[in-house]
């Protein structure tokens, strides 16, 4: 068990019980990056400001500053010269990701000539391409629109995975990987979701740029 796994089960207990299901999201974070795919987030209120979260954390540095990698840094210098300092000095690499929620014209617009319940879906199938990710937030595991997303994804052929709480669900039977935080009350799930991400945010961006 490494250390921040070990953190977080010290001062979570309760996640312990979900120790297999966390590490198996951290790999197909991983296998995402590595195969050059993104990391799509979608879920609904609390679970929308989650999404929003989680792809903070992932695009750019989050306990890391992630400096500009050598061969990085000469593309900058020579397409820029003298004034690639502040570029070079300043940006920070990113795991590719993508809050659903925040395509306010293209969701606002599809809720009302289609239909609420594909928003998300809509998204997914046309952001989708090999190699990617998504991450469905729920915590009941049934938001119409969230399942519908993973739906597409399961079709369009990549990888998904679930924050939801204790109980099974149309989520957890139906994504590659499902975390079930040990709580069923809706605040006392999302509650649970943030030092899970938190821990798989960190610990990826340990791995990849560490």
């Amino acid at each position: 068990m490494n250390d921040m796994l070990k953190e977080l089960f010290e001062r979570y207990p309760s996640l312990a019980a979900c120790e297999a299901d966390i590490l198996a999201a951290e790999e197909q974070m991983m296998a995402a990056y590595k195969s050059g795919g993104k990391i799509m987030v979608c879920g609904n209120g609390g679970s929308c400001a989650d999404s929003e979260h989680i792809v903070g954390e992932l695009m750019k540095g989050f306990l890391l500053m992630r400096h500009m990698d050598k061969e990085t840094e000469r593309k900058f210098r020579d397409a820029l010269g003298d004034e690639a300092d502040e570029f070079v000095e300043q940006l920070q690499g990113g795991i590719p990701a993508i809050s659903l929620p925040s395509q306010s014209a293209v969701l606002s617009a599809f809720v009302n000539d289609v239909d609420p319940k594909l928003m998300y879906a809509q998204l997914v199938y046309g952001y989708a391409r090999k190699g990617d990710l998504l991450i469905a937030i729920s915590t009941s595991g049934n938001s119409k629109n969230v399942v519908a997303a993973a739906k597409v994804a399961k079709a369009m052929g990549i990888a998904t995975m679930a924050l939801t709480g204790a109980k099974d669900s149309q989520l957890s039977a139906l994504c590659d990987t499902t975390v079930r935080v040990p709580e069923t009350e809706t605040f006392k799930v999302q509650e649970m979701h943030l030092p899970v991400y938190h821990y798989l945010c960190a610990s990826v961006e340990k791995r990849i740029f560490g």
